[in-house]
């Protein structure tokens, strides 16, 4: 069983590979995620060990740990396997959301709008972990967005090289406006099949070289 200090560093490191602020290729120095995170030593090397287990880090010998570099073979695979876990989840979520939650994601499609139409795609990418965050506290339905977060967190790099093509913000919108319509609408089905539709999308985008990929 984890303790709490190596729980909190876990946490802390995920969500920063998560976010981007620890790219893949970046070290990960043991004395300065524990000034960082303000836990032991002992508790970041525990939570590095997990994060390599996870596929998140990878230990290199002689020069410690680093985020790992994810292949565009592998960010495929990994985007494959995303598409029932994420269509179960927004079913879930279209079951199961409150009025409340429903306002936050609608509320959350304007903004996301905003930043597409403001072209900032920095924001943008963070705006859609955000909104698959807000969808699996709506379906709540732990191991499947556990599950999703640990996938996720591997594509960061990916998701944010795609949204840079010209044009692609606009087409993952349209995909990501689909499905926010269907779970507020609490349609299971609707909310499932545009889910699934989306992920393909980007799983075309990633197995095509060219500038007209999109976003996940």
């Amino acid at each position: 069983m984890p303790s709490p200090a190596q729980e909190t560093a876990e946490r802390a490191l995920r969500d920063a590979i998560s976010r981007g602020d620890m790219p893949p290729g970046y070290r990960l120095v043991e004395a300065e995620m524990v000034e960082l995170i303000g836990v032991s030593r002992n508790a970041v090397r525990l939570a590095i060990d997990t994060l390599a287990a996870e596929g998140l880090v990878e230990r290199i010998p002689n020069k410690g740990a680093r985020v790992r570099v994810v292949s565009t073979d592998e960010a495929i695979a990994i985007t494959e396997c995303r598409v029932p876990l994420e269509g179960l989840l927004a079913a879930k979520a279209a079951e199961r959301i409150t009025d409340a939650e429903a306002e936050q994601l609608s509320a959350h499609l304007v903004t996301m709008t905003a930043a597409v139409d403001s072209g900032d795609v920095r924001k943008y990418s963070e705006l859609i972990r955000q909104m698959y965050g807000l969808v699996a506290e709506a379906a709540r339905h732990p191991i499947a967005a556990d599950l999703v977060g640990r996938l996720q967190a591997q594509l960061v790099r990916h998701q944010f090289q795609l949204s840079l093509r010209p044009g692609r913000p606009r087409v993952s919108l349209g995909g990501l406006t689909a499905l926010v319509h269907a779970i507020v609408d609490r349609d299971p089905e609707r909310a499932e099949a545009a889910a699934s539709d989306h992920l393909r999308g980007v799983i075309a985008a990633l197995s095509d070289p060219s500038p007209s990929g999109g976003p996940a």
